[in-house]
């Protein structure tokens, strides 16, 4: 140590104010902690200030933009639409910072200490702080690492043209796009997708795999998406990418090698973890898969550093970081706590949404489980036929003879809403009855998925059958 060097105190510190960290600050407050929390820029991260949200309002724009003629149609007269996204850019930065004021208030009101500075470990017990030419040293009982991930996008393709955009630069985009291209594997590609074909784009996604969902879910993905005028090509692998005022992407696919030309291309990134940020790399930190190895609760393999969101293992998103930070608090309090990965619902944001919980039928199948399964369209539901929202379908997958219930998903109007009571029947280990005995709003989408698992005996009201001829 230098000698006459200050060091600071602190109980417990949140390196990163993402979703996962400051709400594993929040929580460690809420039980009686002592909180540091050290962001180096806006408190939410990337999740509040560049992803998650600002996707779901270009995706919510769309998604009403879509309800003119169905409005009209019912009698509500309006004149021409027309789309002003220097209107939306100011709507979203409202709602952004007005989201971020909510969460900095809730820390202030909660007496959880707010670093804005970067922070790096010194040592096994010592962070030290940057902020602009200030330096300050802090040795902390206990510390949980919230850095998030980094966006890692394709190999020799160049980032620096005009016409070649991140998807985070895609949903601040100055004018809707003539032809766009998409390139991603999951649900942040295929909603841009939808948003700008909805908003007049022409529209190709390109996905590096399958569409990540039940193939019965898939298929009526791709349905519905061509229906929207958006050419999707799975299995994609690009060759090459060339600009010169616009974009040619070469690729190849089951169908052989492609061509196809449009004004700009989105490039969807994989998020990963960053090990070398925050002097973790001075760390003698077991790790798995150039992750952070913890157990259930978020503990590494030093004793006090804590690890949560997409420095850990599993899929980077903002649910998962929001549950391992509140765990990973409430056992640095003293509370048992576990995070359970199992029944991680699957959402995408398109219109209609799509949500998904449990196994697939391929998956349930090679868990060694005989299953039954069943659909049921929402057109046959009347809420969705008076909103003329009868797109899309519910399939329920369940075990034969127990009807134990494996997996529920779905694509249509409410999926999102409804997902949850899929979650909390699969964690309860429901059966078809747990979902078939309960008393249904009526009319509502609700009907739909109590329906779906009626179905599975053969019992929804609501679809039509043949009738079997009497024998003579």
């Amino acid at each position: 140590m230098v000698v006459g060097e200050m060091v600071e105190k602190r109980d417990l510190m949140v390196i990163g104010g993402g979703p996962g960290g400051y709400h594993a600050a929040l929580r460690a407050a809420q039980l009686g902690k002592q909180v540091t929390l050290i962001e180096q820029g806006e408190i939410g991260g990337a999740c509040l200030n560049e992803g998650c949200i600002p996707s779901k309002i270009l995706t919510h724009f769309a998604s009403e933009f879509r309800k003119q003629g169905h409005l009209q149609k019912m009698g509500m007269v309006m004149g021409e639409a027309s789309i002003d996204l220097a209107k939306l850019k100011s709507f979203r930065e409202e709602k952004i910072k007005g989201l971020r004021a909510g969460v900095e208030g809730l820390l202030r009101s909660r007496g959880v200490e707010v670093i804005n500075g970067t922070a790096s470990f010194l040592s096994e017990n010592r962070i030290g702080i940057e902020s602009g030419h200030q330096f300050s040293l802090f040795e902390f009982k206990q510390a949980i690492v919230a850095i998030g991930g980094k966006m890692v996008y394709p190999p020799g393709i160049s980032m620096e043209s005009p016409f070649v955009l991140t998807e985070r630069e895609a949903l601040t985009m100055t004018e809707i796009p003539e032809g766009l291209i998409v390139s991603g594997h999951d649900y942040v590609a295929i909603e841009i997708a939808a948003a700008y074909a909805a908003l007049g784009s022409t529209v190709t996604l390109l996905m590096e795999g399958r569409l990540p969902f039940d193939q019965s879910i898939e298929r009526e993905m791709k349905r519905i998406l061509k229906k929207q005028k958006v050419s999707v090509v799975t299995e994609v692998k690009i060759m090459s990418v060339s600009d010169d005022g616009g974009v040619e992407v070469d690729y190849e696919s089951s169908a052989g090698t492609r061509q196809v030309n449009g004004t700009h291309l989105v490039l969807c990134g994989k998020s990963e973890a960053d090990l070398s940020r925050a002097g973790l790399d001075r760390l003698p930190l077991e790790c798995e898969g150039g992750k952070i190895k913890v157990d259930g609760e978020g503990r590494t393999s030093i004793p006090g550093v804590w690890a949560i969101g997409d420095v850990t293992p599993g899929p980077g998103l903002a649910i998962k970081a929001i549950k391992e930070g509140k765990v990973a608090a409430g056992a640095i309090a003293g509370d048992k706590g576990e995070v359970d990965l199992e029944w991680l619902p699957a959402i995408v944001q398109m219109d209609p949404p799509v949500a998904c919980a449990g196994w697939s039928e391929e998956e349930a199948e090679n868990r060694g489980y005989e299953v039954v399964c069943s659909e049921y369209p929402f057109r046959a539901n009347g809420f969705a036929g008076l909103k003329e929202e009868t797109d899309g379908m519910i399939k329920i997958v369940s075990e034969k003879g127990t009807s134990l219930i494996l997996g529920i998903h779905m694509i249509g109007s409410g999926a999102v809403e409804l997902i949850s009571a899929g979650v909390l029947g699969l964690e309860m280990a429901a059966r078809a009855e747990d979902f078939t005995f309960p008393l249904y709003p009526h009319p509502s989408s609700n009907e739909a998925l109590m329906e779906a698992v009626e179905e599975l005996t053969g019992h929804a009201v609501h679809l039509q059958r043949r009738r079997k001829k009497a024998v003579q």
